[in-house]
């Protein structure tokens, strides 16, 4: 397992980010797990762990598409997105789910997508895609190019493989399957509730060749 994968597991198992019980996701399908980073709030050392990861991990993507902004969608990812931008030292803005309809009403707040910027588009998990497909129009219909989407996890639900049938770079930094792995591996999950998690990709795996 890499380092990185390691700490994140971690700081979600310490943080109480990820829980266990019935969860109906905004797709729609339910769950017997839910990854909730909101919860890093409450343990700054894990918070501080995690942000810095994604601060390195978005790096090399920087450099290598000459990246000037960074964009996220509330309300999850903009929790930690200006701690990672401040880390980085590149602006940030947060896409409304809606135009607010009174004082600055557009859907771009805390700054503003110019012609020709090139954007990382970060959240902290992705499951189906849809999200993100919507929060990325107001920023490509202002003149932004998304070089790349960026996630904390991966819950292997098809929602990389469908931002990719869409022409997006996507780059999970852990998956849901690794971070049960991991915990297992370190028993700070019970073989019964990495199962759990694992089978819901099966399920989904099969029925996606039905």
């Amino acid at each position: 397992m890499s380092s990185n994968v390691r700490k994140i597991a971690e700081a979600l198992v310490n943080s109480g980010a990820l829980k266990f019980g019935n969860f109906k996701l905004k797709s729609g399908v339910t769950s017997p797990y839910y990854v909730d980073l909101t919860w890093l709030l409450s343990s700054p050392e894990d918070f501080r762990s995690v942000t810095t990861i994604i601060a390195d991990e978005v790096k090399p993507i920087i450099h290598s598409s000459k990246v000037n902004k960074l964009a996220t969608i509330e309300l999850k990812g903009a929790l930690l997105l200006p701690s990672i931008a401040a880390m980085l030292k590149l602006p940030c803005v947060v896409i409304r789910k809606e135009s607010k309809t009174y004082g600055l009403t557009d859907r771009i707040t805390g700054g503003e997508i110019h012609k020709g910027d090139r954007v990382i588009f970060f959240d902290d998990v992705i499951t189906s895609g849809a999200s993100k497909l919507e929060a990325i129009k107001p920023i490509e219909e202002a003149g932004g190019k998304i070089e790349a989407i960026v996630v904390v996890v991966d819950r292997e639900q098809g929602g990389k493989q469908e931002l990719e049938k869409h022409g997006y770079q996507v780059k999970p930094i852990t998956t849901i399957s690794e971070i049960a792995k991991t915990l297992v591996s370190t028993k700070s999950l019970t073989p019964n509730q990495a199962e759990k998690i694992l089978k819901t990709l099966k399920e989904r795996e099969l029925n996606s060749k039905t």
